[in-house]
């Protein structure tokens, strides 16, 4: 294998600064559709990215060169930095929160990507992964009452750095037939919902909520029923 086809999977990963950079843009002009396009477009790379650099044995094509790394920093863009400007942005709270909320998540989503203990036994996640994309595009289509979005932004950051378990959806064993079935689900209806908008229908706003809150509270849930049976 040549080194060309080793930095093709380098430059695939750098490919999603690129989209968080375009996203930023978007923030910048209230092109909110067009920002969870990008965005959803940089998790697609980053959920491929990592098999393909593996199945090509890319760490020791290229030993010099931390893929790790570059994916840490790409990772924090589209994760934490442009979710932290939507929240800022996307009038969801009213100045000074909103530019407050936003400080938090860019400094709370640094400090975890910085946590080495951030894995589980079970390849899962200690603490609130950093998901913040996600939960910016929650925040802008449920659009709850001020109050509300504060209490969810200030308890994702006080769980990044808890005990509580986080499943990831592809890797952990216990129950990964039906956690990548609703993460398929979840895809489906978030993709849905782009498409009208970020104003889907009432059917749509049920199921992708039910869907959410089973990602979202699935790894406790295990954690807390292994304790149980040791």
């Amino acid at each position: 294998m040549s080194n060309v086809a080793v930095w093709a999977v380098h430059l695939f990963t750098a490919s999603g600064a690129a989209l968080a950079f375009l996203a930023a843009v978007a923030t910048t002009h209230a092109h909110w559709q067009l920002v969870f396009i990008y965005l959803g477009a940089a998790l697609i790379i980053d959920g491929v990215d990592g098999t393909i650099a593996r199945g090509m044995r890319v760490s020791s094509r290229l030993p010099w060169f931390d893929g790790a790394a570059l994916d840490f920093v790409v990772d924090y863009a589209t994760y934490v930095f442009v979710p932290a400007l939507i929240i800022a942005d996307g009038g969801l709270m009213a100045e000074p929160l909103a530019t407050i909320a936003g400080i938090v998540v860019a400094i709370i989503g640094a400090l975890y990507f910085a946590d080495k203990r951030m894995k589980t036994m079970d390849h899962g996640f200690r603490g609130f992964p950093a998901i913040w994309n996600t939960i910016a595009f929650l925040l802008m289509v449920y659009r709850p009452p001020e109050a509300i979005t504060v209490i969810a932004i200030a308890l994702c950051a006080i769980l990044t750095f808890s005990p509580v378990e986080w499943i990831h959806p592809i890797r952990v064993a216990r129950l990964r037939p039906l956690t990548i079935a609703m993460t398929v689900a979840w895809a489906i209806l978030a993709i849905i919902t782009v498409l009208d908008d970020l104003h889907p229908t009432l059917p749509v706003l049920i199921l992708l909520g039910v869907v959410s809150l089973y990602l979202g509270l699935i790894g406790a849930v295990l954690q807390i029923a292994r304790r149980q049976r040791f």
